[in-house]
């Protein structure tokens, strides 16, 4: 468990580290912290959710890894793997209000906060089905 706490962390700094460079080198640093003033509660939360689900999928694969009845692990090998691209996919749409923050696209910078709000909508929805994997996968052992 240790082990996938560690991941998700790591997978939360880097996805905030890309955010500061991006915004960064677009935009200017004065403009990242002007923006991140000002939408930190969408951009950390949406980093830890990102983080949280990492760190599930992690678990979720050392679990299948470690189990000793080999349908099981030939069942949710396949499950994982789903879940992981299911997981990733929406993160598309979290990288539209980042996109809109740096500036690269003007129509999406005007519906900055609504797209925080559906990135926000996909994070939890990519917690919840990681989560219900990891509980399917728990009662299977």
């Amino acid at each position: 468990m240790n082990n996938s706490v560690f991941k998700g962390t790591l997978a939360t700094l880097i996805l905030l580290l890309v955010y500061v460079t991006i915004v960064s080198l677009v935009s200017g640093w004065n403009f990242m912290l002007e923006q991140f003033a000002s939408y930190w509660y969408f951009v950390v939360t949406l980093a830890m959710g990102f983080g949280i689900q990492v760190g599930l999928y992690s678990y979720l694969k050392s679990s299948i890894k470690n189990a000793v009845n080999p349908r099981v692990v030939a069942t949710t090998g396949a499950t994982s793997t789903v879940a992981m691209i299911s997981c990733c996919a929406h993160y598309l749409v979290n990288l539209l209000p980042i996109l809109g923050a740096v500036g690269i696209i003007t129509v999406i910078s005007q519906y900055q906060v609504q797209l925080f709000w559906i990135g926000l909508a996909f994070n939890f929805l990519g917690i919840f089905y990681m989560a219900n994997k990891v509980y399917k996968f728990s009662k299977r052992i």
